[in-house]
């Protein structure tokens, strides 16, 4: 099956259900990416300390929701995938990188944004919201591949006691 006609699967209510929760999560993250993009525009403001701690609750949030479903993959449709395709090396290692990455950036983000005690100027707004930027550079491709490639290999390759399995885990059945 070519990867065009996989992404034309319909998935099984757990999948569905995962790809259902990205287009939220996108709402936020690319709200928080337009706000990371103004950070330090305006060379003539002197503190952007402000609008930094704005950023910083808008990925607050964002992190709230993406921890649960970074869990729900990571926790069992990666590990029942990787059954089949192995965990070290191909999508499952992607995703995993990806997962860590995106992590780590945002992670960085707000322990750095956590360390500003005093006025923020221009160019080192810039430098933190950089982070956040990375972030949403690779969960915009995440989700993409997430969505047009891993759960439709997850459809076809997963048997029906492993759906039940991802439904049960998920609190669906």
């Amino acid at each position: 099956m070519f990867a065009g006609e996989q992404a034309q699967a319909a998935l099984c209510e757990p999948l569905a259900g995962l790809k259902r929760e990205h287009a939220p999560l996108r709402e936020q993250m690319d709200a928080f990416a337009e706000e990371a993009r103004r950070l330090g525009s305006d060379r003539d403001q002197a503190d952007w300390s402000s609008q930094l701690a704005e950023l910083m609750h808008k990925v607050e949030a964002f992190v709230r929701g993406l921890d649960p479903h970074s869990e729900r993959e990571e926790g069992t449709l990666f590990p029942l995938m990787a059954n089949y395709i192995g965990r070290q090396v191909g999508p499952i290692a992607v995703m995993e990188y990806e997962h860590d990455q995106a992590k780590q950036n945002l992670k960085t983000f707000m322990e750095t944004t956590g360390r500003e005690t005093g006025p923020v100027d221009a160019a080192r707004a810039k430098e933190i919201a950089e982070y956040a930027l990375k972030a949403h550079a690779i969960l915009t491709d995440h989700f993409m591949k997430e969505e047009n490639v891993l759960f439709p290999m997850a459809e076809n390759m997963l048997s029906a006691e492993e759906k039940a399995q991802l439904s049960r885990a998920y609190g669906l059945a």
